[in-house]
Parts: structure tokens; C-alpha cells; sequence
């Protein structure tokens, strides 16, 4: 496998965190932003972003990190009803992260509706070892589940992914069941990047096929960030663990910026994808990669 960057862009926006295509658009949320993000797929040229929520912490462009609902997590997703939308969850890594938003996509639509999280986050911690923190960082929808990403850190801990039923888990969600949902969790082997564990960042479905980034930072804490040592692109084949490869900028060196989400833009050829992946640097700074991964 070969992840190659092909080029990157600068984003209007900070501290990119999740990346959806849905058409041709691309979504984007922020770690410390109230907006939903919307981008021509192709150029990358802003268009108006939609509130997912009002605050008064925004004044400099960045929400503190104390205030901050930390969305990390997005997947686009169908009801059984056939509605289409966007899911966007905070990463449940304290009190004030336990909030979601569903954003449907009907006819540019921009109605939002929050989502509190705080029940199906206490039934995800109690699958987690006691000393470890709940630190939800991607989303990926099928036509049947909803897969949640946990990302672990530091030596020990545990990638996990927590499969959910679909159709349970968005009525448990939206409070129109007090039945929980089956969860199912399989912990997922990464590889370590200049001797530090790697911990999951983003997810997509496409082609029938898991598409999975990491990154590692030289940091024990689920809320502190640390120099960032590498990033990481996955794909497995449904059922399998993924394979993962370094990602690299395109004269071969590895790229030291952390990778937080992932889409896929088209298939170029057989085990051959064009990626769009976005990047936070922890600093307020986010841009946009275009990359290849060869298979």
C-alpha cells in the first residue's frame, strides 16, 4: 500500500476535525467551531456554512477548550424513512462533549437538531476499561450500522470501534425509544509511528470498503494535544482489520501534520482511490489534502 499526498490547500476554517462528500459538496466541522462547514467537492471554494449551534465563545474564531463541545465525529447516513443527513457527535471526552447534531439534507435545508449524547455515552464507557477515558474521534455509517471510533492513547490503550445497529441506535439517540441499542466492539491493531502508539481519527464507508486514518502525538492525555509524529491511512475489506501505510508528502518524506478525517472522492482504478483529507495542527490552522492511496 502507498498513501501519497498529492496537494494541499489551506481551509477557511479552524481546527478541522470530520469530512463528508455527499454530491458535490463537501462538509466539514471543527473541533472548536459552531458552523457546519460546506465546500464545493472539487475546488474546495467556501460556500455559507449553517449553525449548528449559538454561543458566545466564538468571538475569536475559536471556542476555548474548556467550552468547546469537541464535534470530531461525522457520517452521512440514510433513516429508514429515506431521509439523508449529516450526524455530527463532540467526542464525549468530558461533560461539556456530550452534545450531536442531525443535520438533514432535504432541498438545502438548514434545519439542525441537537442530539444529547449523554445516555449512549455512559453505555459506550461502560464497555471501556475503568482507567480509560471515552474519546470518540470518527463516525462511519453503513446501510445497517453505525460504527463509532474510539481512539486510544498512549501505551495500552485501546483503538476500539463500537458497532451499532442502525435503526435502534438513531431512535435511542433521538428519544423516540428508552431501549438501548446492542452494541458489538472489536479493538483494532495500529501501528506505533516513532515509537508512540497511533490512535484513530477518521472513517469512511465507500465501495463497500472501511477507509480509516490515524496519527500519533507525543501525549498521554485524551484532552492535552502533543507534537504530532505522523499519520496514518487504512482501508479494510468488510470483516477484516485494516492495513495501514504512512502517509507521505509527495518527495517521499512522511507528513507530520495530524490527518482528522477522511472521504473518499472517486475510485481512479482497481485498489486505486483519490482521498480528500483534512488536518488540524492544534493551533487553530486546518487545510485540506488531496491524496491517492494505492492498494
Amino acid at each position: 500500500m502507498q498513501a501519497t499526498i498529492l496537494r494541499e490547500l489551506e481551509l477557511p476554517l479552524p481546527s478541522a476535525s470530520g469530512v463528508e462528500l455527499v454530491g458535490e459538496q463537501a462538509y466539514i466541522i471543527g473541533d472548536d467551531s459552531p458552523l457546519l462547514y460546506q465546500l464545493n467537492a472539487t475546488s474546495l471554494v467556501a460556500g455559507q456554512p449553517t449553525t449548528l449551534f449559538e454561543t458566545a465563545h466564538f468571538s475569536t474564531g475559536r471556542i476555548p477548550k474548556a467550552e468547546k463541545p469537541d464535534l470530531e465525529c461525522l457520517t452521512t447516513l440514510t433513516l429508514p424513512t429515506g431521509e439523508s443527513g449529516l450526524l455530527a457527535f463532540g467526542s464525549g471526552s468530558a461533560s461539556t462533549r456530550e452534545i450531536g447534531f442531525w443535520v438533514p439534507l432535504l432541498h438545502g435545508s438548514a434545519t439542525v437538531y441537537p442530539l444529547a449524547l449523554g445516555p449512549l455515552y455512559k453505555l459506550l464507557r461502560a464497555r471501556l476499561p475503568a482507567d480509560t477515558s471515552l474519546n470518540l474521534e470518527a463516525a462511519a455509517a453503513t446501510a445497517a450500522e453505525l460504527w463509532l471510533f474510539q481512539r486510544g492513547i498512549g501505551v495500552g490503550a485501546q483503538n476500539v470501534v463500537f458497532r451499532l445497529p442502525l435503526g435502534p441506535a438513531l431512535d435511542f439517540i433521538r428519544l423516540r425509544t428508552a431501549q438501548p441499542p446492542a452494541i458489538h466492539q472489536q479493538v483494532l491493531q495500529l501501528p506505533t509511528v516513532a515509537g508512540h502508539a497511533a490512535g484513530l481519527s477518521g472513517a469512511t464507508w465507500y465501495d463497500g470498503r472501511l477507509f480509516v486514518t490515524a496519527s500519533a502525538e507525543d501525549t498521554l492525555d485524551p484532552v492535552a494535544d502533543g507534537a504530532v509524529l505522523g499519520s496514518l491511512v487504512g482501508m479494510a475489506e468488510a470483516g477484516k482489520d485494516p492495513r495501514w501505510v504512512p502517509l507521505v508528502q509527495p518527495n517521499g518524506q512522511p507528513y507530520l501534520r495530524k490527518v482528522e478525517g477522511v472521504a473518499v472522492r472517486r475510485r481512479l482504478g482497481r485498489g486505486h482511490y483519490e482521498l480528500l483529507l483534512v488536518t488540524d495542527d492544534d493551533a487553530g490552522g486546518s487545510t485540506a489534502l488531496v491524496a491517492t492511496l494505492r492498494v
